[in-house]
């Protein structure tokens, strides 16, 4: 779990991290190198989610590479099935990290969004949906390793 008390806002206590998979934490269905060891270290605090439409077709190579099970999304309704898994977890305890439009409904229902510049590019509403915008996938993942990095970018 991450506690954390930002001046102007609620106390976030984060519990769960849920994550878009392709153009966020990989790229062309391939791991963006860094990330396994990031999340690795993230899984004593946050238990970690992923969800994928699984373009490329490699998720169980990603599955196996960070040892989770992705969670697979049907065609169709992509940002509502997203937004729903949020918010079956409990949407006040989740952080949300996404850059593709159906991650839009997820960045917006978590308690904190994150949108990440991706070379596949970041569609608008999520960024619009999101709390906060990060350069890449690794310094999103870093910024909850270290969330007192959170109180300078989000106190109001």
């Amino acid at each position: 779990m991450i506690e954390i008390n930002i001046p102007g806002r609620a106390k976030l206590t984060l519990e769960h991290l849920v994550m878009d998979v392709n153009g966020t934490l990989a790229l062309d269905g391939i791991l963006i190198a860094g990330v396994a060891e990031r999340i690795n270290r993230l899984r004593n605090r946050l238990d970690v989610h992923l969800l994928t439409a699984d373009t490329h077709g490699g998720q169980a190579l990603i599955d196996q590479a960070l040892g989770l099970k992705a969670v697979r999304i049907q065609p169709g309704n992509e940002i509502e099935q997203k937004a729903a898994y949020v918010q079956q977890l409990g949407a006040e305890h989740v952080v949300a990290i996404g850059q593709g439009a159906n991650d839009a409904g997820m960045l917006q229902t978590a308690a904190l969004g994150i949108c990440v510049m991706s070379i596949e590019g970041i569609a608008v509403e999520t960024l619009q949906s999101a709390h906060l915008l990060l350069p890449d996938t690794l310094s999103a993942l870093d910024l909850l390793e270290r969330p007192l990095r959170l109180i300078a970018s989000l106190r109001k």
